[in-house]
């Protein structure tokens, strides 16, 4: 029963740190768009909404959903889909997006604020630093406190021995 007080935080942390990864990626795809000085006027080919939550859970969450198509300064058609865009761009309008050039392209229709970015992204790391932190210390305190090797890992009987 005591692996669960092991598990359960270990999870949690691995979660966060691979969220972590998420966010530090994303942040520099996005800001290596737009330091990437590659412009192209995009067509917004679909909105749309997407709804989670409801059931049981007292939360509901909309999102709004863009996909947008550009062609490449080197011919490539690129089509991409971005979350979180402005309302008021609808099916049929004109948006300028920035793009990193190569194989893989990294687009994004939202206009250059980097320090709304740099911000946004260093609050989440923040919150999921104290996430790990404190799973971290849950761990610690309850193998310290509830531990199988109470005694025999953090006491030093004078009675015994370790020679052989």
């Amino acid at each position: 029963m005591d692996v669960i007080f092991y598990v359960v935080p270990g999870l949690i942390m691995a979660l966060a740190v691979f969220m972590a990864y998420r966010v530090v990626r994303r942040w520099l795809q996005i800001r290596g768009a737009w330091n990437s000085g590659l412009t192209a006027e995009a067509r917004c080919l679909r909105a749309f909404t997407t709804v989670s939550g409801g059931h049981g859970d007292t939360s509901v969450r909309t999102t709004l959903h863009h996909v947008y198509e550009f062609i490449a300064h080197d011919g490539r058609v690129i089509r991409f889909e971005e979350d979180g865009g402005p309302a008021t761009t609808v099916e049929g309008d004109y948006v300028t997006v920035h793009y990193t050039d190569g194989r893989q392209v990294v687009a994004t229709a939202q206009p250059p604020s980097r320090v709304k970015q740099a911000m946004t992204t260093v609050g989440i790391l923040a919150f999921l630093g104290v996430v790990v932190v404190f799973c971290a210390g849950f761990v610690a305190a309850y193998g310290q406190t509830f531990g199988p090797y109470d005694d025999f890992v953090f006491s030093v009987d004078s009675g015994t021995s370790a020679a052989p």
